[in-house]
């Protein structure tokens, strides 16, 4: 079996999708979803790009405080890198937090752009946004069992 070449993978990745989504791992998951989201395969790989730039600076400085907030709850040191566990406990369980924060749906149906946008006409800024109630949920997110 021929092995991959994981640097093309990513200048592939890289020349094919403009705009990443920085919620690509809760996506891919389907633990919550996103109306302006897009699938791709790319060498087998599913991956996701984000169709509304504008929305997606909105949706990354989230992604980015939702970060700094987590490394306490989920006891990461800020200079490692974040297991996938954890990434994914961070960004289902925040879009679900902050679902819940709003009164809206947090379940796999959640699109996390219209929530994005909905709490920033709510609460302002993203710095904002209840991150002690989020964090509750991060904390108490459980990923979906492998079958």
């Amino acid at each position: 079996m021929a092995e991959y070449n994981e640097d093309a993978y990513k200048l592939a990745r890289k020349a094919y999708i403009e705009h990443s989504c920085p919620f690509e791992r809760a996506l891919l998951s389907r633990c919550v979803a996103c109306g302006r989201s897009r699938k791709l395969n790319l060498a087998e790989r599913e991956a996701i790009a984000c169709g509304d730039a504008a929305v997606r600076e909105h949706c990354l400085t989230f992604y980015r405080a939702l970060h700094d907030n987590a490394q306490f709850a989920l006891k990461i040191n800020p200079d490692a890198p974040w297991p996938f566990g954890k990434e994914i406990r961070a960004q289902c369980g925040g879009v679900r937090g902050l679902a819940d924060a709003l009164g809206s749906v947090s379940d796999e149906t959640t699109d996390i752009a219209a929530l994005v946008l909905q709490a920033q006409a709510q609460f302002g800024a993203s710095s904002a946004f209840p991150y002690s109630e989020i964090m509750r949920a991060v904390v108490h997110y459980e990923p979906r069992k492998r079958r």
